[in-house]
């Protein structure tokens, strides 16, 4: 069986329930407070973990990780390749509104200290048809990325959050590009306002050979892969946390690829698990279990 390596990151993710996000000089009282594992990384491998595959994660924490650890362990996903360092272990602040959106501010801390003999180390446990699933909250995702595709395996990157640096990487070596709407238009080097199909055609015209997937939110998701496009609209939900949405998102598209579901269906069951998501409080916790999805 295929492993599937999450080289990424693990927050300690800190949540205030508001009526609202915070504006400019406002001062708001929260009704509630959370402390929850996160980090994107680790969102995606214990989707990946919860459709029953074989998850390993990698990354950093510091002495403070043991929740994101436990959390991990509880859900399947092998640790073996967590190293524990003396910075701090990445945090997140997290403004939840009362019609469910979010907006975060993060914390590198341990995610931002990762060595090039880890990332060899973490490296040559995995070999050829291995998957691998990056997000943009490490550094070292050149070396990662070209030590991967030297091995042969199945590049994923999620460029989020985005930034200049991810065209300092070389994105054409990724096989599967997910972005959402927001990063989509900065891989592409259009504007926000620009529409869904202006970004993937930029996006294409770019990375020719790159498979993308966009998410975007209550308006569905596209894959494309050269030519050939497909759109799956989104369900309509009462969100309550759209906190991990996106990163369920990814896990159960590559989880319903591995179990034989052609592009079309792995697209409705990452809709679906999504969906689910976002009616659920806090993030890794939120995620479903296979069982929930896999009826679809």
């Amino acid at each position: 069986m295929k492993k599937i390596l999450v080289f990424g990151s693990l927050n300690i993710d800190i949540v205030y329930s508001l009526e609202h996000i915070v504006r400019p000089g406002e001062t708001l009282l929260s009704s509630n407070i959370e402390k929850n594992a996160g980090g994107k990384g680790l969102n995606q491998a214990c989707a990946l973990a919860k459709t029953g595959l074989d998850v390993y994660m990698a990354g950093c924490v510091g002495e403070d990780g043991d929740m994101l650890l436990e959390t991990l362990s509880s859900f399947g996903v092998d640790v073996s390749n967590v190293k524990r360092v003396k910075t701090p272990t990445g945090n997140a602040i997290i403004q939840r509104s009362g019609d469910g959106q979010n907006s975060i501010i993060l914390f590198a801390g341990a995610n931002r200290v990762i060595e090039k003999s880890m990332v060899d180390s973490v490296l040559s446990s995995f070999s050829q048809g291995d998957i691998i699933v990056l997000q943009n909250e490490i550094n070292g995702l050149d070396e990662i990325i070209r030590g991967a595709k030297d091995k042969g395996m199945y590049v994923v990157f999620n460029p989020a959050p985005f930034d200049s640096s991810v065209f300092t990487l070389p994105l054409e070596k990724v096989d599967l590009l997910v972005v959402n709407e927001i990063e989509g238009a900065g891989v592409a080097g259009k504007s926000e306002d620009a529409s869904y199909i202006e970004i993937l055609d930029a996006i294409l015209e770019k990375y020719p050979k790159n498979e993308v997937i966009m998410t975007c939110g209550k308006n569905g998701s596209y894959w494309q892969k050269g030519k050939n496009r497909i759109f799956e609209k989104a369900l309509t939900v009462e969100a309550v946390d759209t906190t991990a949405a996106g990163d369920t998102y990814i896990g159960y598209f590559i989880a319903s690829k591995e179990l034989g579901y052609d592009t079309k269906k792995a697209m409705e069951c990452a809709t679906l698990a999504s969906s689910v998501t976002v009616t659920r409080k806090g993030a890794a916790g939120s995620v479903p279990e296979g069982r929930e999805v896999f009826s679809c």
